[in-house]
């Protein structure tokens, strides 16, 4: 029997998560659901399945087991909550949430057990990523010396023009930290260990004729264990850059970028090739949406929660509200 899965927001992102359930044995889409009547009208008709304006009539009617949510940021948590409360399974892009309170609401709402719910932090499912975890969690490069990493982007003002959420506090709760380089920061503190200390600042430097949210940040993070690594981010690029994240340990310097270069103290060199997108998505969602919702769709009968979890994805949205607190002091809104 299929699995029935359903896709809330027909926005950008959607179309990985299109993409990946037809590709699944034994998933079937069943719904779409978006507010915008031209998006839900276009999707509707490209997948053959009904469109509902509202979730919870998508919910009633076509009863999914699975939904996938890529609406705008403020609206993860809550749909999500009322999906888990009904049992329904969810798979819900990044953030977590749009603030530390509603983030807290959805881990509360995970906790209870009744469905399963994975966060989209699909860059865990990289190859070079996995093969960092996997040599940093052997001990046989010695301990964690530092790290550090940037992400090097560009948006133009129109991309804020065409989804006016992505550069609103309300909509988005921030900017380039929730929106790009959360990826990288989520990546970080999963390699390096948990952050206990952040000292950093974001600010908008480029884009401030556009957007009420930053468009550069920059950090410094005391990790669990001692070490410590350093972040920066910006929107001001002329290109998308590679991401950069160099792991030193005391026998080896891990250096991502593209593809992972492996430097040991005795010289010796190894590179792990990072795998190619092909995708319809855009080339900076990374290559691994797909293996990260087979799996999610693989371990829906087991009994434990999904390893990407809202207490997970917490941690990240913990580290960016920080960084937000010591930039706008006196804007409660903003590191809510």
């Amino acid at each position: 029997m299929s699995i029935r899965a359903a896709v809330i927001g027909c926005g950008d992102v959607s179309t990985v998560h299109f993409e990946a359930v037809a590709k699944l044995d034994g998933a079937e889409l069943v719904g779409v659901c978006d507010p915008h009547s031209e998006r839900l009208a276009a999707a509707a008709e490209l997948y053959g399945v009904p469109g509902f304006t509202d979730h919870q009539s998508l919910l009633d009617a076509v009863r999914p087991e699975v939904v996938h949510i890529c609406t705008p940021h403020n609206q993860h948590a809550s749909i999500a909550a009322d999906c888990l409360e009904q049992g329904v399974n969810v798979i819900v892009e990044k953030p977590l949430a749009h603030t530390l309170a509603e983030g807290r609401r959805l881990v509360d709402a995970a906790s209870k057990g009744k469905a399963k719910i994975a966060v989209c932090f699909q860059n865990r499912y990289n190859a070079t990523s996995q093969a960092m975890h996997s040599l940093l969690a052997t001990g046989e490069l010695g301990a964690v010396v530092g790290a550090a990493a940037s992400v090097m982007w560009h948006r133009s003002p129109d991309y804020y023009r065409g989804r006016p959420w992505r550069g609103s506090w309300e909509g988005g709760g921030g900017g380039l930290l929730m929106n790009q380089a959360i990826h990288t920061v989520d990546l970080l503190q999963w390699l390096v260990g948990d952050v206990v200390e952040v000292r950093g600042n974001a600010a908008t430097r480029f884009l401030g004729g556009t957007i009420e949210v930053e468009d550069t940040a920059e950090f410094l993070a005391e990790h669990a264990g001692g070490a410590r690594s350093v972040f920066y981010a910006t929107l001001g690029h002329a290109c998308n850059a590679p991401v950069t994240l160099e792991v030193v340990t005391e026998k080896a310097v891990l250096s991502l970028r593209g593809d992972l270069t492996v430097t040991y103290g005795n010289g010796r060199v190894e590179v792990i090739p990072e795998r190619r997108s092909d995708t319809g998505g855009r080339s900076y969602w990374g290559v691994s949406h797909e293996l990260l919702i087979n799996d999610f769709y693989g371990l829906l009968d087991d009994a434990e929660p999904f390893w990407i979890s809202p207490a997970e994805a917490e941690k990240s949205l913990r580290i960016i509200k920080d960084v937000y607190r010591q930039s706008y002091p006196d804007a409660v809104t903003r590191v809510s």
